[in-house]
């Protein structure tokens, strides 16, 4: 596979091969943990993903030993060494931060590989994403409570993925909690457990299965799968059916069962994003 370095950013990492994004947190030295630089960054890279028509699926990793440690609080305290927190200050409301694909409103599938500790923050890559697998070290945990922060989004969004009980446990208990890759299998967070070393080349080896298949098709698919989470299922339903029947006009419609009848990979068109 033929490997084009789109974009190098000292925090970000993004990477193309072939039909395959890679895009990877570069701070080692804090343990990945997200600034609003790295946001800026992540969501130049998603934009990019999204418009570029030749990448079909994304491959989300971390530099080092760390997946993620979540949101960087050297930075937090330094801001609230430094900021007038009196009056009005302390009740603004700030726009919530977008460094997901989900965030970024991309519905091509993302493949998360989590290496080492994810904490925190670093759970939103893990729930908005299509695929997960992980090393056999890693581990999974939200301390926000013993840094005198309030979590929601993570369980919220865990909450959709695992039981609830295994969420309120993580929660309550910090990060005295930290779900091994296996128990994360056990519950369905993680697809997938294979040895640290082999992480990376099986990532890359589900993402060129995936880049197989019809880019159009499967993110029409995925996108009607994630709406329905913010809807009832009758509503959910009838919304799947009409994009089902928006999609036979499409070239892969008829192009697909033609290949399957020959006996050949089919040829897939993509079209423009807007």
């Amino acid at each position: 596979m033929n490997r084009e370095t789109d974009a190098t950013e000292a925090e970000v990492v993004y990477e193309k091969h072939g039909h395959v994004a890679t895009i990877r947190l570069n701070r080692p030295e804090r343990f990945n943990a997200l600034n609003a630089d790295v946001f800026s960054a992540l969501t130049r890279a998603w934009q990019d993903f999204d418009h570029d028509p030749e990448m079909r699926v994304a491959v989300f990793t971390g530099t080092g030993r760390a997946f993620c440690a979540g949101a960087d609080m050297v930075s937090r305290a330094e801001r609230a060494d430094t900021s007038d927190t009196s009056g009005d200050e302390r009740g603004q409301r700030r726009v919530m931060p977008t460094f997901t694909a989900r965030h970024c409103k991309v519905y091509k599938p993302v493949i998360t590989a989590v290496n080492g500790v994810c904490a925190g923050a670093g759970l939103h890559f893990v729930v908005d994403c299509e695929i997960v697998i992980a090393g056999a070290s890693a581990t999974f945990t939200d301390p926000h409570a013993n840094v005198g922060q309030v979590t929601a989004l993570e369980p919220i969004g865990l909450s959709r993925r695992i039981p609830l009980g295994a969420v309120l446990r993580m929660v309550s208990m910090g990060r005295a909690e930290r779900m091994s890759a296996q128990r994360a299998y056990e519950l369905g967070l993680v697809s997938e457990v294979v040895p640290d070393d082999d992480l990376k080349k099986r990532a890359m080896e589900i993402a060129d299965v995936v880049a197989g298949v019809s880019p159009d098709t499967l993110r029409t698919s995925l996108q009607t799968i994630w709406d329905s989470l913010d809807t009832g299922l009758d509503a959910a339903l009838e919304v799947g059916w009409e994009r089902i029947q928006d999609h036979y006009g499409h070239p892969d419609s008829s192009e697909g069962p033609r290949a399957f009848v020959e006996k050949r990979t089919p040829n897939w068109t993509v079209a423009p994003r807007d």
